[in-house]
């Protein structure tokens, strides 16, 4: 005979189980939420490319056990907190390309919408310790930093391939892109309208093929 309670389907202490672990994974996806907030606190507040566990670990108010409960080092965290604000730049972009429909607008809004991280000195100031450690975090998370690369394509990609231009022309315009952005960021420098504008057109020609 199952253990089987009224309200509850299936036997009583796999129900109880499955809760058990839900309420746990809540828990733990709430602690690590508090570590990847801290970081960024901890590294605006401080200015700091190269933050130290404890100054986080404080900042988030829980115990190096549990940091490493969710981080095997630093550097894991640093991944973590940049691909979370990747997946935000993601969204963003998307939102920025969908609501125009001509490729060469598209492009546009793309490259814009990330220049536009070095354009906010907020948004500059969170971004500059990934500017500055992204080598480092390349050479330590190959496969994740590839992922996220690849990523960064998914709005582009159809805009360049409506221009005719082919799947290398999205990663070179998202290289390049990119290396101007992390570079403007890790000298605190604010790209101009006309620096944005100037780059714009040089991807677009670069489709183009035009000389």
């Amino acid at each position: 005979m199952q253990n089987v309670v009224p309200g509850l389907s299936g036997r009583v202490e796999e129900v109880l189980a499955d809760r058990a672990v839900a309420e746990r994974r809540a828990a733990y996806a709430a602690e690590a939420r508090r570590f990847l907030d801290a970081a960024f606190v901890v590294m605006r507040r401080e200015g700091n490319i190269d933050p130290q566990v404890r100054a986080i670990v404080q900042e988030a108010g829980l115990s190096n056990q549990a940091f490493y409960r969710h981080f095997a080092s630093k550097d894991a965290l640093l991944l973590a907190v940049l691909a979370d604000g990747q997946r935000q730049l993601v969204a963003y972009l998307a939102r920025r390309v969908a609501a125009v429909s001509d490729p060469a607008e598209r492009i546009q809004r793309w490259i814009s919408g990330v220049m536009a991280q070095a354009r906010d000195r907020d948004a500059a100031e969170a971004t500059r310790p990934f500017a500055c450690n992204g080598a480092r975090l390349a050479d330590l998370f190959p496969a994740d930093m590839a992922a996220s690369r690849a990523e960064m394509l998914g709005s582009l990609a159809p805009a360049v391939s409506a221009l005719d231009g082919r799947v290398e022309d999205a990663e070179l315009v998202r290289d390049l892109t990119f290396a101007r952005m992390n570079d403007a960021i890790a000298h605190r420098r604010v790209p101009s309208r006309a620096e944005v504008q100037r780059l714009v057109e040089f991807c677009l020609a670069g489709i183009k093929g035009v000389t």
